[in-house]
């Protein structure tokens, strides 16, 4: 599936148009031209390949799977990968779709790996601001780039809702369900990747914004430098996040141990009041003469040795707080 757009003098020309005909607009110095092409093969990219001069290289990787977000310079383009993420809460799934780029002067391929990720809010990026249209190859960029960063704010807004959830959660009387927790590692395994996948943008963006490679014209720079700045934003936000869920795992860790040696002190206070009476009823219970042996005296002694020292067990565990 590919979607074609052609742009005269910042004026769109055409689109729609079949792939054969994109080197018949660019022998026109005016005119820029876009093609998006989703889930292609090597054969979908030969033809744009030949015509575009596409390096080898660039090709194998936007056919391939698993590629880290980098920018790579060519003699006559350049080539970004970026990925857009999708992160479901209840499942702690967190959705990658690689998206790629082939820059060049008056030329632009996108290559998304999945529908997942749709091109309509980046046409809808496009058309909005028209005036900067006739910047032609930077300006359809930076659309591009600024969709793809906007939703890594909502990802981060997931992860920290949800901490912020667990951190109240640790606190509660009842401790964390092992299903809960099992969400819990899977949530910080998707932040852990998508850290990962996060990172890189921003030697990537900047890579872009050097003057010397001439793709963005300085009328557009703080557009880029927006992205520049949301990207360092969301580096902070999840670097936020992953010391919360350090603190996090360590607090839990210390309330598992002072609940566990509550119940320790709880059941060996019970233990040693339990105690006393089996003392005192065992040693009077022996089958040798002692004092008040078959005498009603005895017998007081005894009750009265099992209830005082058992209160004053007691007494003493509760001042202490263990009971």
């Amino acid at each position: 599936m590919a979607h074609t757009r052609a742009y005269r003098q910042g004026q769109l020309l055409a689109e729609g148009f079949p792939v054969d005909d994109v080197s018949d607009y660019l022998e026109h110095d005016d005119t820029v031209v876009w093609v998006d092409i989703c889930e292609p093969t090597t054969d979908d990219l030969k033809q744009l390949a030949h015509e575009l001069g596409l390096h080898e290289l660039a090709v194998e990787d936007a056919v391939g799977p698993h590629q880290r977000p980098k920018l790579d310079h060519y003699a006559s383009h350049m080539f970004l990968v970026g990925h857009a993420v999708q992160l479901a809460r209840d499942s702690a799934e967190l959705g990658l779709i690689e998206v790629d780029a082939f820059v060049g002067t008056r030329w632009l391929v996108t290559v998304r790996k999945s529908e997942g990720f749709a091109l309509g809010p980046v046409l809808a990026r496009v058309d909005r601001s028209p005036d900067l249209a006739h910047h032609g190859v930077g300006f359809l960029l930076y659309a591009l780039l600024d969709v793809l960063v906007d939703g890594y704010f909502d990802a981060v807004g997931t992860f920290d809702d949800y901490y912020e959830r667990v951190s109240e959660e640790i606190f509660s009387e009842h401790p964390i369900e092992p299903s809960e927790q099992r969400h819990w590692f899977q949530m910080r395994q998707s932040l852990v990747q998508f850290h990962r996948h996060v990172v890189p943008m921003r030697e990537a963006v900047s890579g872009l914004m050097r003057r010397e490679l001439g793709v963005v014209a300085e009328d557009l720079y703080p557009y880029y430098q927006d992205v520049y700045d949301h990207v360092l934003r969301v580096n902070e936000s999840t670097d936020a996040v992953r010391e919360l869920v350090g603190t996090i795992v360590e607090t839990n860790l210390s309330l598992r141990d002072y609940r566990l040696n509550t119940v320790v002190k709880q059941v060996t206070s019970w233990a040693a009041i339990v105690a006393v009476p089996t003392l005192v009823t065992g040693y009077y219970g022996m089958n040798v003469p002692y004092p008040g042996s078959g005498q009603q005296h005895g017998v007081v002694v005894a009750t009265g040795l099992v209830v005082g020292l058992s209160v004053a067990l007691y007494l003493v565990f509760r001042r202490r707080e263990w009971l």
